[in-house]
């Protein structure tokens, strides 16, 4: 081949390489980049994980505020703390302290054939006495474990006929036919009981359910820590409220009915030996009104 047929063949060939690259760089410019991440796992797990997210505290309580506060003083939460809690009011006066450094542990809705004898069973292995708030219907049905709960030295609380958390909105002469209703229940089961206290069913306290209870010798009482074991979160969610908000002077409300109650039981079987070791403990006083 000549020198010149050569010189031919290699100006075509620049020229092809040439208009190759201009293409492929006008190609490029047409198409929007997106910056590459190797984070080593695929695209589809990089999507939002809601479950990693805060859960919602958007839960609709019982009317009138329901089962919340009034949250405990965070001065009573640490366990060596050996001041006394003051005997602060609740809602219209109602009572959340004991008036002393010990805590009152309160059990409410029940009895039930199921889980009431299981926390009987429980507060007696370990030597505690509390507060059982009976509901008058229950009572009526299970008379035999209204009288266990006397037997065993606990003190007896008035909740209402069957738990209506709108009680309060009632007439003055309706609210005190539903008490007075519920404690003839109590003294048909066990005429020995003294009835000090009523708790209003849902935390839902009115002036005029708190001005009955009191015209009928019963302090109204409410509580200062709230573990929602009614929403029935697991026992450790349970152990753990308690213990964090546990202070002197605490009323604590649990519940030994209304619904699922084995976490409620199994959380007191690591609380009680716990609460043992850092207070004392004790059924609220019927002597008190």
């Amino acid at each position: 081949m000549s020198a010149s047929t050569l010189r031919a063949a290699g100006m075509v060939t620049l020229v092809v390489a040439a208009l190759l690259g201009s293409a492929y760089a006008l190609g490029r410019s047409l198409v929007p980049e997106h910056p590459h991440r190797d984070t080593g796992v695929a695209a589809s797990v990089q999507a939002p994980h809601y479950g990693d997210q805060p859960p919602s505290t958007d839960f609709p309580g019982p009317p009138a505020g329901g089962y919340g506060g009034p949250s405990p003083d965070a001065s009573l939460s640490a366990p060596n703390d050996a001041r006394q809690a003051d005997d602060s009011e609740g809602p219209y006066g109602a009572r959340t302290s004991t008036g002393s450094a010990r805590i009152a542990l309160t059990f409410d809705d029940g009895p039930d054939p199921r889980w009431t004898p299981q926390v009987l069973a429980l507060l007696k292995e370990y030597g505690v006495k509390a507060t059982f708030c009976v509901v008058g219907e229950n009572v009526e049905s299970h008379p035999d474990l209204v009288r266990s709960i006397v037997a065993d030295g606990h003190t007896i609380c008035n909740h209402s006929w069957n738990h209506d958390i709108t009680l309060g909105k009632r007439s003055p002469d309706a609210i005190r036919d539903d008490l007075l209703r519920t404690n003839d229940a109590i003294r048909a089961a066990a005429p020995d009981a003294r009835i000090a206290y009523f708790r209003q069913p849902g935390g839902a306290w009115t002036q005029p359910v708190v001005s009955t209870c009191e015209e009928l010798g019963m302090t109204p009482l409410h509580w200062a820590v709230d573990p929602t074991d009614w929403q029935a979160p697991g026992a450790a969610k349970v152990e753990a409220a308690v213990l964090a908000q546990t202070g002197p002077g605490s009323i604590v409300l649990m519940h030994d009915a209304g619904g699922d109650r084995s976490g409620t039981v199994e959380a007191l079987q690591h609380l009680l030996p716990e609460l043992l070791d850092r207070f004392q403990l004790e059924a609220l006083p019927t002597g008190t009104t």
